[in-house]
């Protein structure tokens, strides 16, 4: 079973949107996903529930209220969306659940100082320290040829973690997360962008660079 933990403690930053959309493409795969929300404010859970009866299934569990002790046993993937704010003990105990941590960034001054303290954060954790743990960083909803986005562009790649992929701004996402769906789940001639952009993503993902 392979759990990946979505977190940056910056709300906003769409961590929900990256985590439902993960469960989805993991869903179309085959695998047997389930989709573990820490966030209180119950983002995915909520996704989860608009999801049709008819789509891949995704078992959502509000693992805010009872950890990861729903969680299948028969789960390929448990992608956890982690809440705001988690820092110290709370950071650590998330980190020890995942083999793969990914940080979604968003081209702003504020955002990308507030990921190079939690980087510094990141990286003096036990489990990322011993290389039990990956991570990787996300260009999060950026908007191409801007000032802000060469600026988040020229910061990811300095740091001294995997950067995989850039995410656009696209209403593609709002129109998925309202249908309980991921943009793999939307027509090709809509999506087909955002297809090309999670390429980079699903294939470090499924690479041995992303596993302990």
């Amino acid at each position: 079973m392979r759990h990946i933990l979505v977190m940056n403690p910056k709300g906003g930053c769409g961590k929900s949107t990256v985590a439902t959309n993960l469960a989805s493409w993991y869903a179309t795969r085959g695998d047997q996903v389930a989709l573990a929300d820490f966030d209180p404010q119950s983002s995915s859970m909520d996704w989860a529930s608009l999801r049709p009866a008819d789509a891949p299934p995704v078992t959502a569990v509000p693992a805010f209220e009872e950890g990861l002790r729903s969680v299948p046993r028969n789960a390929d993937v448990v992608i956890i969306d982690a809440p705001a704010r988690a820092h110290g003990r709370e950071l650590t105990e998330l980190v020890r659940r995942a083999e793969t941590v990914l940080i979604p960034v968003l081209p702003s001054a504020i955002d990308m100082r507030a990921a190079s303290n939690f980087i510094t954060e990141l990286l003096e954790v036990g489990r990322v320290a011993r290389q039990q743990a990956k991570i990787a960083v996300i260009a999060n909803r950026i908007k191409e040829h801007t000032v802000s986005f060469d600026e988040l562009d020229a910061y990811l790649r300095k740091l001294r973690v995997p950067y995989v992929a850039t995410l656009r701004d696209a209403q593609n996402y709002v129109r998925a997360y309202g249908r309980g769906l991921g943009v793999f789940e939307l027509p090709q001639y809509l999506a087909w962008q955002d297809w090309e952009q999670w390429a980079p993503l699903t294939d470090w993902l499924a690479s041995p660079a992303s596993r302990p």
